[in-house]
């Protein structure tokens, strides 16, 4: 096996900052929404750093981007390691691609060496994880492992109409001699950086988290109708207010299932009210629902609920409920838990395990093959914002915790999970 890549902090951090500036927005932050002309215009940067150290670009059906460094057995399940380029309209400089760029500069600093590794080793940047844009999120790690159907996700629209398959069209598009390769393919392992999105390692004072797993999430979409009505001459007991309606539910859903211990996560986080007009009932809401926690159980107690108390408080309009994501609390593979602490060990940095309280792509590879995170500190715990903010030294030290893990398994002679 070669020695343990030293990677270049500075060469990392400018080319983070350098994404940063695609989407980058008047108070600091990025929006660089999934499929459109910014994360075309990062994939371009991004192939152009990786082509430089000899990592060539491909991509999939579901656009999913991939930087490979060869390896000498072409046949070998490769390594997989990277997060995603999207962004949350008013998100941050580090969600995501403070993974994508840690792992293009593990590799490309592996590959600086000069050591072919026993196999493929390749830098991926998932589709559409935030779901900001097409709603749910996690679309390329979910086709990638054959989670959901590409046609459905095809047929997702965003809010001005354009559906998945129309802006993947376009990006594919934009890349028309870029290889594609299978939707889905054998992976020895996948490694994850993503800063925390949390307090814990802040207030801990600690630069490395290993990733113990992911709490479990469901989401729903609710649609309440009603009927329109004049607001001035309809009675109230002739009303069927959809508005009405969806206050009663929230009321409800937020007294029960937001209450059942301190670890859940409730949140109505999208309204849409039609036709929206001061002076007319509402005919329509649709809202969505977010709900986490760590043990399964309790989710699945709580999904089932939420049905019934929607039911319960819609007459006299009518409800529809309709789950979107089921994604279980999940378990990140020991072996490379244990390779991520002993690497932080070695490094002389500190280090703890941490649940990861919000998603990540790792989540879907996890089930295919195995799969780790390693976290690092953000300021305050903020994430999804413009304030969003990693130390450069953390981000390094993340980088070279990846790195190490990395160059273990790329010249051991089999990996095991």
């Amino acid at each position: 096996m070669t020695s343990q890549p030293l990677i270049d902090a500075d060469r990392l951090w400018t080319r983070l900052m350098a994404l940063a500036e695609i989407g980058a927005t008047p108070a600091g932050g990025v929006n660089r929404q999934a499929l459109g002309d910014g994360e075309i215009a990062a994939w371009r940067r991004v192939i152009d750093w990786a082509g430089e150290a000899g990592l060539t670009p491909s991509t999939d059906a579901a656009a999913n981007l991939f930087l490979t460094l060869a390896g000498r057995d072409r046949t070998a399940p490769p390594l997989l390691l990277g997060s995603h380029l999207d962004s949350q309209p008013t998100g941050g400089k580090f969600d995501g691609a403070a993974g994508v760029m840690a792992a293009l500069e593990a590799v490309v600093s592996l590959a600086g060496q000069g050591e072919k590794p026993m196999r493929d080793l390749i830098v991926v940047a998932w589709m559409n994880e935030e779901g900001s844009r097409f709603a749910p999120g996690m679309m390329g790690s979910e086709a990638f492992t054959g989670e959901r159907g590409l046609d459905a996700i095809r047929a997702a629209r965003d809010a001005d109409g354009i559906s998945v398959g129309e802006a993947l069209d376009r990006l594919h598009a934009a890349f028309p001699d870029l290889p594609h390769r299978s939707l889905g393919f054998a992976v020895g392992a996948y490694l994850e950086l993503h800063i925390e999105q949390g307090p814990v390692l802040e207030a801990a004072d600690c630069t490395i988290g290993v990733v113990s797993g992911i709490q479990g999430k469901k989401t729903f979409q609710v649609v309440v109708e009603g009927s329109e009505g004049h607001a001035g001459t309809l009675a109230q007991s002739e009303r069927r207010d959809a508005l009405a309606a969806f206050a009663r539910m929230a009321s409800a859903l937020h007294a029960e299932i937001g209450t059942i211990d301190a670890d859940i996560k409730f949140t109505i986080g999208r309204v849409a009210v039609v036709p929206n007009a001061p002076s007319v009932v509402a005919s329509r809401v649709s809202f969505s629902i977010d709900l986490r926690h760590p043990d399964n159980a309790v989710l699945d107690a709580a999904g089932a609920r939420i049905k019934t108390l929607c039911q319960e408080t819609a007459p006299p309009c009518s409800v529809t409920v309709t789950p979107l994501v089921d994604a279980p609390s999940n378990v990140f593979d020991p072996r490379l838990r244990a390779s991520i602490a002993k690497a932080a060990r070695e490094q002389g940095h500190s280090a703890m395990a941490i649940l990861s309280a919000a998603g990540h792509d790792a989540r879907h590879l996890a089930k295919v093959c195995p799969a780790a995170m390693i976290f690092i500190p953000c300021r305050d715990g903020a994430s999804h914002v413009e304030h969003e903010w990693a130390e450069p030294d953390h981000v390094a030290a993340g980088a070279a915790v990846l790195a190490q893990v990395l160059c273990e398994l790329a010249f051991a002679p089999a990996i095991e999970g």
